[in-house]
């Protein structure tokens, strides 16, 4: 009799981002791990909620300097746009509600962040794409379709170094046709007619450029009903950390924690991407001279490939105009000194053209990272991150073992909106330095600091020492992952 009256429980069906997840756990790929469980349920949520996503509002025409000749009739044109955009979003959240939270992910490097995001972003359909998932394509990471409630929205995912390299070419492009215009309303439209969906990897603030115009762009963009999801090694609150005038900043973080749930995973302090097998040739070491280590020449050949071009030198384009040098490559291959990518006043547009160009890099007499290198070791972590957002095969020959490539160090900051001073203390043994817009060493002399190869601007401009020493690791862990043999694209 009990039998017969016993409820039955069914569960609920998981959602596309926890099946995922599910199936990489037990055919063996990844380890069940409590926080990434608790993420992918937040994913899910947020997949669902993406069902009923409000449409892109359609863009009344901005004021622009061609339309406006007079100070007094742009002043009134701005006025009037801003009344009309007032009423298209009350409009808009009387119709269709408000846009689904965002997710702001944080938490120490290797922990699942990126993984669960890229799970998630597989598993939003794109609009033209009527697949089916099953088993022989749930692994693409660009489009999924479930037999549920779809969620099918216009999607980006994207590095977010590489995604401010694009918002301020259009800026550049568009200011060279109205140039006395506002161009992020404008750049906020085409962004989210390309995508409603922004998946961001590894936000860092650490460029005064990138802090003064986030607040205003993401303002456009929520306007727009554009859903961002991101991770980071940072809080919310420490972003920007010790950045100059990092009081117009703050703003935005408030934005930041206004519309977007932040998911903490600070409590998970395993590396997961340490556990990745090794086997591919990427890193090599010894402490003699290159020229003088046959074997390491023989092995780097081998990778190379081929004969070297006899042609000359190729020049690959790079954004906002500029071009970067190869001297030594092939058709798959080129093969570089680190003092010419690293020494020089090079950056991520730079690194991101070679990566596009070429599937593999060749980089020899890497030296040791420490306190005293932050110029050569803040453009090397550009560098690696660039080659793992795009796959490429980064073959290194260094002067020590991997493990000892990057020397721990501590920072601290001491920030107003006036005088910054930066103070660094290596473990390595080194001697410390102290940095303002200046260098100044132990002996009292000055010299001009340059993060980023550009005269007069200060590491604290550009970023705090504590999130170079945040990149170090994430470097270290990427390099170890993309040592493993099925690393690279074909």
């Amino acid at each position: 009799m009990t039998a017969q009256h016993r409820v039955t429980r069914r569960s609920l069906p998981a959602g596309p981002v926890t099946a995922a997840y599910e199936r990489k756990v037990n055919a063996g790929e990844v380890q069940r791990d409590d926080a990434q469980v608790t993420l992918a349920a937040k994913l899910d949520a947020l997949h669902e909620s993406l069902a009923s996503l409000p449409p892109v509002p359609v863009r009344i025409q901005e004021p622009t300097q061609s339309s406006c000749t007079s100070t007094s009739s742009l002043l009134l044109a701005r006025s009037l746009a801003s009344a009309q955009s007032f009423f298209r979003k009350k409009l808009h959240l009387w119709f269709f509600g408000p846009p689904p939270r965002g997710l702001y992910i944080h938490g120490p490097v290797g922990v699942g962040k990126s993984f669960l995001m890229d799970l998630f972003f597989a598993s939003v359909t794109a609009p033209d794409d009527n697949s089916l998932c099953n088993d022989d394509n749930h692994n693409n990471t660009h489009s999924h379709t479930y037999t549920h409630k779809q969620a099918k929205i216009t999607k980006r995912r994207v590095h977010f170094h590489e995604f401010m390299l694009d918002v301020h070419h259009r800026i550049f492009v568009y200011k060279q046709k109205h140039s006395k215009a506002d161009a992020i309303p404008i750049i906020a439209q085409q962004l989210a007619q390309e995508a409603q969906l922004l998946c961001f990897d590894e936000f860092q603030v650490t460029d005064i450029a990138d802090a003064m115009i986030l607040k205003q762009l993401f303002l456009h963009l929520l306007e727009r009903n554009v859903v961002v999801v991101t991770t980071s090694n940072r809080s919310p609150d420490a972003l920007y950390e010790g950045g100059i005038n990092r009081s117009l900043f703050l703003p935005f973080i408030d934005v930041l924690k206004h519309t977007s749930d932040i998911i903490s995973m600070e409590n998970s302090n395993k590396d997961y991407r340490l556990e990745t097998l090794p086997g591919g040739q990427s890193y090599f070491w010894s402490n003699k001279d290159f020229h003088g280590d046959n074997n390491i020449k023989t092995q780097l050949e081998e990778i190379f490939g081929g004969t070297a071009s006899t042609t000359e030198a190729e020049i690959i384009s790079v954004l906002f105009g500029r071009t970067v040098q190869v001297a030594r490559l092939n058709d798959r291959c080129a093969w570089f000194d680190f003092s010419e990518l690293c020494y020089q006043p090079l950056g991520a547009a730079d690194y991101i053209s070679l990566c596009r160009r070429f599937p593999v890099l060749i980089i020899e007499r890497v030296p040791q990272l420490d306190a005293n290198h932050l110029n050569e070791a803040r453009r090397f972590v550009t560098l690696i991150d660039a080659c793992y957002e795009a796959r490429t095969r980064l073959v290194l020959a260094a002067q020590v073992p991997l493990n000892e490539l990057f020397v721990d160090f501590e920072a601290q900051v001491e920030s107003t909106d006036g005088d910054e001073e930066l103070i660094v203390n290596d473990k390595g043994g080194n001697s410390s330095s102290f940095a303002t817009t200046m260098i100044r060493t132990k002996t009292g002399e000055y010299y001009e600091w340059s993060a980023t190869g550009r005269i007069g601007v200060s590491l604290a401009q550009f970023s705090s020492a504590n999130d170079l020493a945040f990149s170090f690791k994430r470097a270290a862990s990427r390099l170890v992952e993309m040592g493993g043999k099925e690393w690279g694209r074909q």
